[in-house]
């Protein structure tokens, strides 16, 4: 089963090299491409130095990885954000998952060791299964046909594709940690996003529009 990489930048010319290179060392022979939203900073250069396939994507980060999946050729999907490094045995370890389930993501890791607040929230989303884009989701071609790929959302997509994937079939968490940048914490503090991501995650499962959450929170795409 040959593995599609999909990484939506914009201005990760830092990161996506790194991204890159550890997907590929770890996933054996795989498919990279990385769907920029117009980086001025020299991330699609980056990008192909490493390897990867570069097309231009504007819009949301759901639109760039829809755009990615459609030229992708692999048997299945997996979506990797920028600042997220796979662990070793990744490729194994989704093509074992995806011969009994049609979808899955891997547990949640960071770059640097949080406190607390980090731990709670990555044991959270573990104790109660939930996945979202910086746990490297990972699906075969046929269930992200079946439903129909992500919806056009400015924040929340990730949740959103979970979610149907649910409903549509059997979804796992794989038992490795990917190692994900906590850039966003050490900007703002930690206490102050893990709040503020709790508050948006229950707000929009309460109903509230992802298009009025998106003006509180920028995801970094």
């Amino acid at each position: 089963m040959r593995i599609s990489v999909v990484l939506p930048t914009l201005h990760e010319a830092d990161t996506i090299g790194p991204a890159i290179v550890a997907a590929r060392a770890v996933l054996g022979d795989c498919e990279v491409i990385v769907a920029d939203g117009g980086s001025e900073d020299g991330t699609p250069a980056a990008a192909r130095a490493a390897g990867a396939r570069v097309i231009e994507s504007a819009g949301s980060r759901a639109e760039a990885m829809n755009a990615g999946a459609a030229r992708a050729e692999g048997e299945a999907l997996l979506f990797l954000h920028a600042d997220t490094l796979l662990p070793t045995g990744a490729g194994d370890a989704i093509r074992d998952a995806l011969a009994t389930a049609d979808a899955g993501a891997f547990r949640l890791g960071f770059d640097a060791r949080p406190r607390v607040w980090g731990h709670l929230s990555a044991g959270y989303a573990q104790v109660v299964g939930r996945a979202y884009g910086d746990q490297a989701l990972f699906l075969s071609r046929a269930a992200f046909e079946r439903v129909g790929g992500y919806r056009p959302l400015p924040i929340m997509e990730d949740y959103d594709l979970v979610k149907r994937l649910r409903r549509a079939g059997p979804f796992t968490i794989v038992p490795l940690h990917v190692r994900s940048s906590a850039r966003r914490q050490r900007r703002e503090g930690e206490l102050r996003t893990c709040l503020r991501v709790a508050a948006i995650k229950l707000l929009y499962r309460v109903g509230v529009p992802a298009r009025v959450l998106a003006r509180a929170y920028r995801p970094v795409r």
